[in-house]
């Protein structure tokens, strides 16, 4: 490692390379892939033996509580029979799988792992599917897909609406507390204290390696979920991958604070997973990256000190004001630190340079960050550097069993991967499985990457963008949709959340701006607090701080590709009952432009929109 960097031991970038005979190349590392377990749950089976009284689950009690409700490894092993006993007696199986509804809570980790335990899925939900929507339509979708035979939540007074629209009659409802009324229904507690007979050993000795695990849903570019098969070999073959790749989270019990859901992979399974994989705890983070309910996520780094941080982008932009103004949060959260790790979407320059610079200041060394790509067809991670990088956006090196081909698409290198954490397939929809392997049974990410030196694969890749969502102009240029919309945010910040970038088969680029509300109206001086978002964003001093920082990009530009000429402020937020937001968080491009194509007439109409701002001269 680099002089000044806290010590961890990393794994091997050396790749081998083969190169085929329609210009693609074949991509692996040459470490291979060590043994793993059959079942995740030897992993709990191993720690309640090894370390039986160690914290594998914390959580408060409530929201702003004080202490933690905390399960050892174990309690968590004995749970996880007798909750495994019940599903048993209750006849589930792949094609009556347990639906969970509810947020991280440790009821949740233990269901999930009681159905691995026994060779029944389970299939944690996005909670926003029952909170957030208000047609119910993916949630209904997930269930005619999934036919489930046991539905959980941890408080059914949160969930009544949704399962009064979607569940079907009979199926029963396990809830924590406050069972629902006019369904069928258990408490947990009475599911957890269910005598455990030899049937469970039983049934755990039957599972299959290809056995499923789980199912996780993800939307991807269509906005309609699709269930992903996740098997037992995927999950394990992951969490060794990992381990192999980044060692030094085995040499001691890692200790996280983390908030990404379980129904996303890279909470429930990455996370989740190195945890419990390497007999770590896990404290649950009621906190979100979101004004207001950031809070609690300070609070608890002012109490715990993680050795491993996780986070989205828009996570790790709303921590930095509070560790830049608060020492002591700052001396705790970095003082047994050994990696941040970011995922989900692109990280800022200037956020990856601020938190180099924190650690510094705090504690005289810098920190390994890093990120990694895949997706919940990949269980996730496929691809992770081995040594600390210089810039965001750098993907590394495949890890040890994954196979990646490079393909050439147009003017990009598209990934496809092949190994035993690659998903067999979407659940009941066998014509999208099929198309979505090429004819070497390699899984077609529809991601491009880009080698940092196509003389040395060892120096590992960048990511390139979504190949579905690149376009040309009509002067036949092509756009790099991917990579712009990340320059574009971190050139905006903090007026603009996100964006979707426009011009297909025009004469230039455009933004459909999805703008911060709160940020703009603190622009708006002379305006009261609860002004109407439509008045804010027409406000002279927005438009004026949009045009200056509008010019100021384009004047940044290379050319055509990078040039953004125009751009029109979204009223109406993304909708996630319209597709346009995916279960990750993320923008839906196609689904927006889609659903929006009378903005993106108004963005290039002549004469211009009063709505639409422009650089000097267009």
């Amino acid at each position: 490692m680099k002089a000044g960097l806290r010590a961890v031991r990393l794994g091997t970038a050396e790749t081998r390379v083969e190169r085929q005979g329609d210009g693609s190349l074949v991509v692996a590392s040459r470490e291979p892939l060590n043994a793993f377990p059959r079942v995740l749950t030897e992993r709990l089976a191993h720690w309640a033996s090894a370390a039986p009284d160690r914290v594998f689950l914390a959580k408060r009690p409530q929201l702003g509580a004080q202490g933690w409700v905390t399960v050892t490894y174990a309690q968590a092993w004995a749970a996880v029979q007798s909750l495994g006993q019940a599903l048993i007696d209750r006849g589930l199986s792949a094609d009556r799988p347990v639906a969970i509804l509810s947020e991280n809570d440790i009821e949740h980790g233990l269901l999930s792992l009681a159905g691995q335990h026994v060779g029944i899925p389970t299939a944690p939900v996005s909670t926003a599917y029952s909170l957030v929507s208000t047609d119910f339509g993916k949630l209904r979708h997930v269930f005619d897909i999934l036919t489930p035979g046991l539905v959980f939540v941890a408080d059914d007074r949160r969930y009544q609406r949704a399962l009064d629209a979607v569940l079907p009659q009979g199926v029963e409802v396990v809830a924590t507390r406050n069972p629902p009324a006019g369904h069928a229904t258990c408490l947990f507690s009475d599911l957890a204290a269910t005598p455990v007979t030899t049937a469970v050993a039983a049934a755990h000795a039957r599972i299959e390696p290809d056995g499923i695990a789980k199912f996780l849903f993800t939307s991807g570019s269509t906005g309609i979920p699709k269930g992903v098969i996740n098997t037992n070999r995927m999950v394990c073959a992951n969490q060794q991958m990992i381990l192999q790749s980044m060692p030094f989270i085995g040499e001691e019990p890692p200790v996280m604070l983390d908030w990404l859901p379980w129904s996303h992979t890279f909470g429930g399974n990455h996370n989740f997973g190195i945890a419990l994989y390497n007999g770590g705890t896990l404290y649950l983070d009621d906190g979100k990256p979101l004004p207001g309910a950031i809070d609690e996520t300070i609070r608890n780094l002012r109490e715990i000190a993680p050795t491993i941080y996780f986070n989205v982008p828009k996570g790790f932009e709303g921590l930095l004001p509070s560790l830049e103004n608060d020492r002591d949060l700052r001396r705790t959260f970095f003082s047994q630190l050994k990696m941040l790790f970011y995922a989900g979407a692109g990280l800022a320059q200037h956020v990856w340079d601020a938190y180099r610079d924190l650690a510094l200041k705090t504690c005289g060394e810098r920190i390994f960050m890093s990120t990694s790509l895949g997706s919940t067809e990949t269980a996730p991670a496929a691809l992770c550097p081995r040594w600390e990088a210089d810039r965001p956006g750098q993907i590394g090196v495949p890890m040890p069993g994954v196979e990646i081909k490079l393909v050439p698409n147009g003017r990009k290198q598209e990934l496809r991967l092949k190994g035993p954490s690659i998903t067999p397939g979407y659940w009941r929809q066998p014509e999208v499985s099929r198309a979505s392997f090429d004819e070497d049974g390699f899984y077609k990410m529809g991601d491009a990457v880009l080698a940092v030196d196509l003389a040395d694969f060892d120096q590992g890749f960048l990511f390139d963008g979504r190949i579905a969502e690149d376009f040309k102009l009509a002067t036949g240029t092509w756009i790099s949709v991917g990579q712009l919309r990340t320059r574009a945010v971190g050139h905006f910040v903090p007026f603009m959340r996100d964006a979707v970038v426009t011009g297909h088969d025009r004469d230039d680029i455009g933004l459909l701006v999805v703008p911060d509300i709160e940020r703009c109206r603190e622009l708006c001086v002379d305006f009261p607090p609860d002004a109407p978002a439509a008045d804010v964003l027409a406000h002279h001093a927005v438009r004026t701080r949009f045009a200056d920082l509008l010019a100021s990009f384009a004047a940044q530009a290379t050319g055509s590709a990078s040039r953004v000429v125009r751009a029109l402020l979204m009223e109406e937020p993304p909708s996630l009952d319209a597709g346009e937001i995916t279960d990750k968080g993320s923008l839906n491009q196609r689904v927006i432009i889609d659903r929006r194509s009378a903005l993106v007439e108004e963005l290039y109409g002549q004469p211009a929109s009063p709505r639409v701002i422009t650089i000097p001269g267009v």
